[in-house]
């Protein structure tokens, strides 16, 4: 016997493209985003991933079937585009026919319709499955996700290969003792802090490389900035003269996330109001030593012989670039070697500093990179100064045993990145499922 060919479905309209399809039998599928019930008509609001629909109710039969649904029940609603001034994109649905795909088990703990979010970040994180469903909460995902792509786009764009290193290693030897420990098949492994060793090893493979993947922090910071694991977006590139080198390959990659970000999550943006930088063609850049002493004159506080900046210093870095260069980006070059990882390479004639940079955006510390030591002769004498043995690093330093170039690389936080595009106060809403000294679930 031959079974009878089940029926195709129709073919799916997202609600974003409506405006060009007046006229014409469509069929949508999402979730029903709100209710309006007037004395003749119920209006239906949809939400799919392209945005909103609005279905008009007129049949007493539909009616009395949206009478009874919830909001977030999932529909199937096929009527015709008709045009309509005060529809969302100036269309709307009338003469639906309704089916029911799911009803929800329970309702959202707020409602997910209203413009602004009613909640406390606690409610947010602990429910994010379903409080991420409302536009503002699921905006910042969708500008992060556009910001990947113009990362990779760039950095493809620039001869570079992707790649995938392990997060499970068998020694915490870049950082100590701030990292997470585990048990792999009775043997002690941690969580990679960063993929900075494989990254440095692959230039001796692909000359220019990148990623994107998690990296777990240990240290128990409880602030709106730090969580324990982040997206870390590397580069890593040989041939390069000095720092400067990596400095223009970030400001490209910074134009290509911008570009992608308005290309591709325009609606996003407007949703949460986000104001785009301008990355100006040479972002302008201060030395660390330099930037003590205007601090010093300019500040209450007197920060030279300190090894690093202050998150007010950053502040006032960044008011100072924009005021005086017009740039919502700025380079602090020459960090001290005091506070840069043993593999950075110093700074010739002032050995005390190095050739490393932080970038600062909007007041705060957003990307870390520099040029990196080639010579393995020259990695231990760096280890012997600080005092450590080359026995640990023996799997990182054979690389260098068979000729590396010069070369550099950096590191961007993506939650970082995308809080500072859209204004969040706390780095958590712009994470996914955020990991930190106390959140594991969900």
């Amino acid at each position: 016997m031959i079974s009878p060919t089940p029926p195709r479905p129709r073919p799916r309209t997202l609600a974003a493209e409506l405006p060009g399809l007046a006229g014409r039998e469509v069929t949508l599928r999402g979730w029903l985003h709100r209710t309006r019930r007037l004395k003749a008509l119920d209006f239906l609001v949809l939400r799919d991933r392209s945005g909103l629909a609005q279905i008009v109710v007129a049949a007493e039969a539909e009616r009395a079937l949206t009478a009874r649904l919830p909001e977030e029940t999932v529909l199937e609603v096929t009527g015709v585009a008709t045009a309509s001034p005060q529809a969302p994109g100036g269309v709307e649905v009338t003469s639906p026919r309704l089916t029911v795909v799911s009803t929800p088990a329970a309702a959202p703990p707020f409602d997910l319709f209203r413009p602004s979010v009613p909640a406390g970040l606690p409610t947010i994180l602990d429910h994010a499955p379903v409080t991420l469903r409302h536009p503002r909460l699921r905006a910042p995902h969708a500008i992060a996700a556009a910001s990947v792509a113009g990362f990779r786009a760039t950095l493809d764009g620039l001869g570079f290969t992707e790649i995938h290193t392990p997060k499970v290693v068998g020694s915490a030897t870049e950082s100590g003792a701030n990292v997470f420990g585990l048990d792999w098949f009775g043997s002690p492994a941690y969580l990679a802090q960063s993929p900075q060793f494989f990254k440095q090893a692959m230039v001796g493979v692909f000359e220019r490389v990148y990623e994107t993947g998690p990296v777990f922090r240990a240290e128990p910071h409880d602030t709106a900035r730090h969580l324990a694991q982040y997206t870390s977006l590397d580069a890593e590139l040989g041939f390069v003269t000095d720092h400067r080198d990596v400095m223009r390959v970030v400001r490209e990659v910074l134009a290509g996330m911008t570009a992608a970000v308005r290309e591709r999550a325009g609606e996003a943006c407007a949703v949460l109001d986000v104001a785009l930088p301008q990355v100006p063609a040479r972002i302008p850049e201060i030395h660390f030593a330099e930037a003590q002493e205007l601090l010093a004159a300019h500040t209450e506080e007197d920060p030279r012989g300190e090894p690093d900046l202050a998150p007010a210093h950053e502040r006032w870095l960044s008011q100072w670039a924009l005021r005086e260069h017009g740039s919502e980006f700025l380079f602090v070059t020459g960090y001290p070697m005091a506070k840069r990882p043993f593999y950075t390479h110093p700074e010739p004639g002032r050995p005390q500093y190095s050739h490393s940079f932080d970038l600062l955006f909007r007041g705060l510390e957003l990307i870390t990179g520099g040029q990196r030591l080639h010579r393995y002769e020259d990695y231990l004498r760096a280890l012997a100064e600080r005092g450590e043995s080359p026995e640990p690093y023996a799997g990182y330093l054979a690389a260098f045993r068979h000729g590396m170039p010069p070369h550099g690389g950096f590191a961007l936080g993506l939650e970082r990145w995308t809080a500072r595009l859209t204004g969040a106060d706390n780095v958590r809403l712009a994470t996914l499922f955020p990991r930190d000294l106390h959140r594991l679930t969900p």
